[in-house]
């Protein structure tokens, strides 16, 4: 029988209100997962590829990325980009957040490798429901290892 690891859940996101506010719907669908947060593309970049003297990725660590699409310095489709064109990175679980509903850059996600999307409703109450079916999501899902070597 597997062993299931405590997954950590990675939070791409540079606007704090959201950032707190999916933090306090994930605990409260029951979900005490560790979380780090990153306020920027560049900093989960640095996280996640071991490239700054801060915080980095670890080996025997599952992990489970939430990416906002709007982010400064590097935003998330290009961390998407990067993320899944590395043979390390690319069984990463993503889920992208975001305030539009464009097809097209939904369509842009989805051929990048992201394993779900999110739309960011301006409505308190359905981005709570948003985040809750997102904590559901997590506690059921398998995520897989990510064998890269420091």
């Amino acid at each position: 029988m597997p062993v299931t690891k405590e997954v950590v859940i990675l939070i791409a996101e540079d606007d704090a209100g959201h950032a707190v506010l999916i933090e306090k719907n994930l605990k409260r669908v029951g979900l005490h997962n560790p979380i780090q947060r990153f306020e920027n593309g560049q900093e989960i970049l640095d996280f996640l590829f071991r490239r700054s003297p801060g915080p980095q990725r670890r080996a025997d660590t599952a992990y489970l990325l939430l990416l906002d699409i709007r982010m400064p310095k590097v935003d998330g489709v290009e961390v998407l980009r990067q993320v899944k064109a590395d043979p390390s990175l690319r069984k990463l679980p993503t889920i992208m957040l975001t305030t539009t509903e464009d097809p097209r850059e939904v369509a842009r996600c989805h051929e990048l490798g992201c394993n779900n999307y999110i739309v960011k409703p301006v409505d308190y109450e359905k981005f709570s429901e948003a985040i809750k079916q997102l904590g559901l999501f997590v506690s059921l899902v398998q995520v897989p290892d990510i064998n890269g070597k420091p």
